[in-house]
């Protein structure tokens, strides 16, 4: 049986979907907080257990029967290596065999403004490792899917503006990515592998403004705004610090190239071609 945690999610919920196209319902399981946000997969047949990642006994229990956990990293950053680790122990002390980890692709970390935000991801790698549990690691590039949040919702008519340098990133989208896992997870022969799940080429956010200019038929430019200059204006705007120190340090970490690590793992895994950024812009501004 595979269990899905964080399955009420975007990431989760995705690979759940994919998952119930290649095995059958009762193979599949899913970690969740609240049942009744699962009760559709429970009509599917799918088997839906409570827990959360602080509750280390609910995760015992849930993962009783289970050979494979794939953990979905949490957006909580309240302990987020130790609430990893709970899954990791759990899912030893109920007998699973394996367990997937979504993560992260990057390099120059130790350098990078998200060093801390990210290196929990290679914390709980590491801490997998050395459980014993057979591995697999889905490091997850980013998705195409955050650039509306990082455009702003009228792009077309003010442009991109971002302190992202000319920093370039192989955007890939949520739902390849999660076809992948399920793929990965339905499959044999993954076992202690790692997975990095990128396009095969990068855009930088310039290649973005231009692409966006072709598909509209009009220019939309792309301003590299300095920080401060970036902070004053979302302030004005009535963006909360918090929302603009986030956006900051992912721009200045694709500013860095900090992402930039194209590959052909995630084209392999699905057996085509990933959706292009020129494809995700289209489906998502000019859909209509």
């Amino acid at each position: 049986m595979i269990l899905v945690t964080g399955a009420t999610g975007h990431l989760g919920g995705a690979v759940v979907d994919f998952l119930l196209k290649k095995v059958a319902a009762d193979q599949v399981a899913v970690l969740v907080r609240d049942a009744s946000k699962a009760a559709d997969l429970q009509r599917k047949g799918v088997s839906v257990r409570v827990g959360n990642y602080h509750d280390y006994a609910s995760l015992v229990q849930a993962f009783q029967g289970v050979d494979t956990v794939l953990l979905v990293s949490t957006s909580d950053l309240n302990d987020r290596v130790g609430q990893h680790l709970n899954v990791i122990n759990a899912a030893k002390e109920a007998g699973v065999t394996r367990v997937a980890y979504t993560g992260v692709t990057m390099q120059h970390l130790d350098q990078s403004p998200l060093k801390d935000f990210m290196g929990d991801h290679f914390t709980t790698e590491e801490n997998l490792k050395n459980s014993g549990l057979n591995y697999i690691f889905l490091r997850d590039g980013l998705y195409s899917d955050v650039l509306p949040q990082f455009f702003g919702p009228h792009v077309l008519e003010t442009g991109i503006f971002l302190p992202a340098g000319q920093g370039r990133v192989p955007f890939a989208t949520r739902l390849d990515m999660a076809e992948a896992a399920a793929n990965v997870l339905a499959g044999e022969g993954h076992d202690n592998q790692t997975y990095e799940l990128v396009n095969t080429e990068s855009w930088s956010m310039a290649d973005a403004a231009a692409l966006l200019s072709e598909l509209a038929g009009k220019n939309v430019a792309y301003t590299d705004a300095p920080n401060n200059v970036f902070t004053d204006v979302m302030k004005k705007a009535g963006v909360p610090e918090g929302g603009i120190g986030f956006v900051i340090g992912f721009a200045n970490a694709i500013g860095k190239n900090d992402f930039d690590m194209p590959g052909t793992t995630l084209e392999q895994l699905l057996g085509r071609k990933p959706t292009s950024l020129k494809d995700y812009l289209q489906a998502t501004y000019f859909a209509g």
